[in-house]
């Protein structure tokens, strides 16, 4: 798979509260970022891979679930991962 462990505790290491802490919105947020770029990599090259684009559709309506989530919960959390993961609405 393209994302190894030690990735995956590295992004949670650094956007959630500990590399461990696997369900945090933040962490959450930030793993599917990771994915959803490396599937775009992807689909530049393979225009007709149409099962990609549709796990890429999946998950960004993920993503915009769990920011929607931390709009509700708290508005600073928010804005701080959508502005360190340079993300826009």
């Amino acid at each position: 798979m393209y994302i190894t462990k030690e990735k995956k505790e590295e992004i949670f290491a650094k956007y959630g509260s500990g590399k461990k802490d696997t369900g945090s919105a933040e962490g959450q947020i930030a793993l599917f970022t990771e994915r959803i770029n490396h599937l775009t990599e992807h689909l530049k090259t393979n225009r007709k891979d149409f099962n990609t684009e549709r796990s890429l559709v999946s998950l960004v309506g993920k993503r915009r679930a769990l920011l929607d989530y931390l709009t509700k919960k708290d508005i600073l959390r928010y804005r701080a991962i959508v502005k360190e993961l340079k993300l826009r609405k």
